[in-house]
């Protein structure tokens, strides 16, 4: 599995622009194949998603390290993630930051996520059975937030609960698996800057 590992870093990240050369080193080290079912192991290192039940998915690697180098996490940050899953994003940003929390709507993937971080040592992140769009205010405001799962538009909660200087990164569409990624970031003074990026395709986010 290392040797695939290596390969999936060097074809489907590095030579695909992923610079960012923590990422590329923690995406190296994480066992990708250890968050998806035994059936689907020989294809975790593939260049594209895999199931995980409950019709939520794994994203692509590739779409992985493209939205973590667009955060920019620093290792004092403490980043908010909407759409555990099966945690592979969530174990990745925890290399990188100081804390992670995770809000998962589907109470079994949130059991297991936290269960399989915790397994291997991912410690520094905290996994909540929540909707996200509403964000997770107990702990506001965050240095970074990834969403993974397609909003309509963007929610102002998250928006609210970005720290001046923060950064969001999350796919916006209306139809559902075709959105557009967008990076959202606030400036020291809280005003809000939005930019396009690329297209992608991403399960629906709930809003309720």
């Amino acid at each position: 599995m290392d040797k695939l590992r290596y390969q999936m870093v060097l074809h489907q990240l590095s030579e695909r622009g992923i610079k960012d050369k923590k990422i590329l080193e923690v995406m190296e080290h994480v066992p990708r194949h250890l968050f998806v079912d035994k059936e689907f192991h020989s294809s975790a290192y593939e260049d594209g998603p895999l199931p995980i039940g409950y019709n939520q998915t794994i994203s692509q690697p590739y779409i992985v390290g493209y939205m973590t180098e667009q955060l920019h996490v620093l290792p004092h940050h403490t980043v908010l993630e909407i759409g555990t899953g099966c945690g592979y994003q969530t174990a990745i940003l925890s290399q990188l930051a100081k804390k992670v929390f995770s809000l998962e709507r589907i109470p079994e993937l949130a059991e297991s996520a936290q269960n399989r971080l915790q397994e291997l040592g991912y410690t520094n992140v905290d996994v909540i059975n929540a909707n996200g769009w509403n964000g997770y205010k107990k702990e506001a405001p965050y240095d970074r937030i990834i969403v993974t799962a397609g909003a309509k538009k963007i929610p102002e909660p998250l928006i609210d609960q970005l720290t001046n200087g923060g950064i969001m990164v999350i796919p916006v569409g209306k139809l559902l698996f075709s959105q557009t990624l967008r990076i959202i970031s606030k400036d020291s003074d809280g005003n809000v800057i939005k930019k396009t990026s690329l297209p992608v395709r991403f399960v629906r986010l709930v809003n309720k």
